[in-house]
């Protein structure tokens, strides 16, 4: 995986030389042996990295040694899906790790909080009605991924939330009392109008041209095998990318090669290493604490926060398969926040062969991936790679149009996963992999 330590020695001395220069940045970890892969494919996608030691610290901020400064970053994201509040956490806690005490982050979903009037401060409900629906999202992904689409965006989004962002990225962040030290996107809607808001406080108010922003701007793309233009705006200083597609989709917009670094998705805390030590725990003891059959083979059916995706067919088709069989198996069934199909799947009676957990909303979803052996899954990016560093094989069964097509391809030929949104073609795929244990061992390596 290609990373670049970049020198900053004046812009922010500090928070820069984090997410402009070392490469432990986005997946600490301090065992290499965690991240299990099937291909350097998606070893060059998924990484992980080493924590420093303290004793490098200083020299990645030089605040920690000669002064007690403590510098803030505003992480600029919504919540349309939950990739992209999950990455910024991941990047806050990063910071908390690496630089404890140094870096204050301020989270804030822009739209949600600042758009002043509908759709933009509906953003999220009008997201999930898509995914639910959609074809809807691909109208309106693909014609806002048109040259013509991106232009007018831009003018009706810079008309309309311009004032009501410039009052968001104006605010005090952390304890210090006064606005961000950088400001980092996450999100694919959070770059040029933000550009032209930080252009317009830099300058007194004097110009809106994004040349003249002096506030440091990084983009972290939380997209895998696709993405939407607007996340690539050569207005930045930096922009981290996790593929080599990615990497060209940028290039494609105009980003100069200075401005990229291709580096891994921000992956959530639990995921960097089990514990302190740095050592994983066995699946025997995660199933044991997870109050699950030790021994038995198990899968585990996610999908996503919302539950989104069709999951209670998909489930009665899997079990039906599973409990039929000869051999016994478990399945564990995470609705998150699908209150009815946690009821359903809770009311339904299983085949003798199958043992079957249903769950809502958890938090520990680290723990439920190492305790698993096989992941059903809608094609998230952020779940790929979280799977992919538990070695864990994916069946994917269902994806949005657009920026998540591509993650199909990237699995499928990684050898590490397949994908069906026909129920019964999941059932006896996984089946299949549950009966031939090379098979299943060959994809987790």
């Amino acid at each position: 995986m290609k990373s670049s330590k970049l020198s900053s020695p004046s812009i922010i001395a500090l928070v820069c030389c984090l997410l402009w220069g070392p490469s432990q940045a986005f997946q600490p970890s301090q065992v290499r042996h965690n991240l299990r892969v099937s291909s350097p494919t998606i070893r060059s996608v998924i990484s992980a990295a080493n924590l420093p030691t303290k004793d490098q610290f200083a020299t990645q901020l030089y605040s920690q040694a000669d002064n007690d400064d403590v510098y803030t970053v505003q992480i600029l994201m919504s919540d349309t899906g939950g990739g992209h509040r999950a990455s910024a956490n991941a990047l806050r806690d990063a910071f908390d790790v690496l630089h404890p005490g140094k870096i204050q982050c301020d989270i804030v979903d822009i739209y949600t909080d600042y758009a002043p009037i509908w759709p933009f401060n509906d953003v999220v409900n009008l997201y999930k009605f898509m995914a639910k629906y959609p074809i809807t999202w691909a109208i309106l992904f693909y014609s806002g991924a048109s040259p013509f689409g991106i232009w007018f965006g831009d003018i009706i989004l810079e008309l309309i939330t311009f004032d009501a962002f410039k009052k968001c990225l104006a605010r005090p962040s952390g304890t210090t009392g006064k606005r961000a030290d950088m400001v980092v996107s996450v999100h694919p809607l959070c770059q040029q109008v933000p550009l032209k808001a930080l252009a317009d406080l830099d300058t007194g108010g004097a110009t809106r041209e994004m040349s003249a922003r002096k506030t440091p701007f990084c983009t972290v793309v939380t997209d895998l095998g696709g993405a939407h233009p607007t996340w690539f705006n050569p207005g930045v200083d930096k922009c981290f990318v996790p593929s080599d597609v990615l990497r060209q989709a940028a290039k494609d917009r105009l980003l100069g090669e200075g401005q990229l670094i291709q580096h891994g998705l921000p992956i959530r805390r639990g995921f960097w290493s089990s514990n302190s030590a740095g050592t994983t725990k066995s699946q025997e003891s995660l199933r044991e604490e997870l109050e699950i059959n030790k021994s038995l083979p198990t899968v585990l059916i996610v999908g996503g926060g919302d539950g989104m995706g069709g999951i209670v067919s998909i489930a009665e088709s899997l079990g039906a398969e599973l409990g039929a069989a000869s051999s016994a198996s478990q399945m564990v069934v995470v609705c998150g926040n699908n209150q009815q199909a946690k009821e359903a799947l809770e009311a339904k009676t299983w085949g003798p062969g199958v043992s079957v957990e249903v769950k809502g909303f958890v938090n520990n979803m680290d723990e439920w991936m190492r305790a698993s052996d096989v992941l059903v899954t809608k094609a998230g990016p952020g779940t790929i790679a979280e799977a992919s560093i538990c070695g864990l094989p994916c069946m994917m069964f269902a994806f949005l149009p657009g920026q998540e097509a591509g993650n199909i391809p990237y699995v499928e030929d990684s050898g590490f996963g397949k994908y069906s949104d026909q129920p019964d073609t999941i059932a006896s795929t996984v089946s299949g992999w549950l009966k031939s244990p090379g098979m299943l061992k060959r994809m987790q390596e």
